[in-house]
């Protein structure tokens, strides 16, 4: 069995929340994250960077943006969120861009990855237009035996935390859902855009939602009421997080991470050894 392709996913970064201010708390919060996919073994093969590259759509933060990941060593996938600008995305990343909609296909590793452009200018939500669904569903139609990874901002899954949520009934979702109809080689859908990390089954396949890496979105499932603030937590400070995606040629596996040092209670030494052995025994 050949080594299994690893995609690293980072999204929500928001970079320019603090404009002028080269050392932003969110800039630290990416470097961080960035600093331990780098020192992960083995090194992801790719990076997926799902949208909200940027707070407010300039081209000056996408150059940040393209500072922090200039010397990774290993590529990157960006796709658009609610927080960016097309076009001045383009003037920084032409080779991701044709002058419409930010979409694309890549292949890596026996995977196919497709990346789409939920943007819809003047929305938070998601959008999925009719020219979009066309793209989307003869791009799966050309390729029908080849394991494909949706790539994508804005989750089509309700979450619970009401504010943030997508509703079932929104044209864009039913867009979407049309456009993947019948494809069973989709083996994963993955976005970002909650700032949590959740995972549900949606139209015969899964989609995982990456955490941010900047600050994250409270975990709240009471109902709000928009006329009535109630005080509650919204956005908190919790670590800056990735998610890892393992594709063994067969299965899809996301694991959830954060950026943070990790207080260590046990390792690998003399005393585990014989943990370890009786494990790895036990499989064929």
């Amino acid at each position: 069995m050949s080594q299994p392709l690893l995609i690293a996913q980072v999204t929500d970064i928001h970079l320019g929340f603090d404009p002028g201010n080269p050392d932003e708390f969110n800039r630290r919060r990416l470097n961080a994250t960035l600093a331990a996919l780098t020192r992960m073994t083995p090194q992801p093969d790719l990076l997926l960077a799902t949208g909200d590259l940027v707070d407010r759509g300039d081209a000056e933060s996408y150059e940040t943006v393209r500072e922090a990941f200039a010397d990774l060593p290993f590529p990157v996938l960006y796709c658009m969120g609610n927080h960016d600008d097309r076009i001045n995305f383009a003037s920084v990343f032409p080779e991701h861009a044709d002058g419409g909609f930010v979409q694309y296909v890549r292949d890596a590793g026996g995977l196919r990855l497709i990346i789409v452009d939920t943007l819809e200018d003047g929305r938070h939500g998601g959008g999925f237009c009719a020219e979009r669904k066309a793209w989307l569903a003869a791009r799966l139609a050309e390729a029908p035996d080849a394991p494909t990874l949706i790539v994508m901002h804005h989750p089509p899954v309700e979450s619970g935390i009401e504010w943030m949520n997508t509703h079932p009934r929104e044209e864009w979702v039913a867009n979407f859902a049309a456009a993947i109809a019948g494809h069973t080689q989709v083996r994963g859908i993955v976005s970002g855009h909650l700032h949590r990390s959740v995972v549900a089954p949606w139209e015969g396949t899964v989609v995982s939602i990456c955490a941010s890496t900047a600050p994250q979105v409270a975990l709240e499932l009471a109902p709000i009421d928009p006329d009535t603030p109630d005080q509650r937590p919204m956005i908190i400070a919790d670590p800056p997080a990735y998610a890892l995606h393992r594709w063994n040629g067969q299965q899809l596996v996301t694991l959830f991470e954060t950026a943070e040092d990790h207080v260590v209670l046990a390792r690998f030494d003399e005393r585990m050894q014989p943990l370890v052995r009786s494990l790895m025994a036990e499989r064929p």
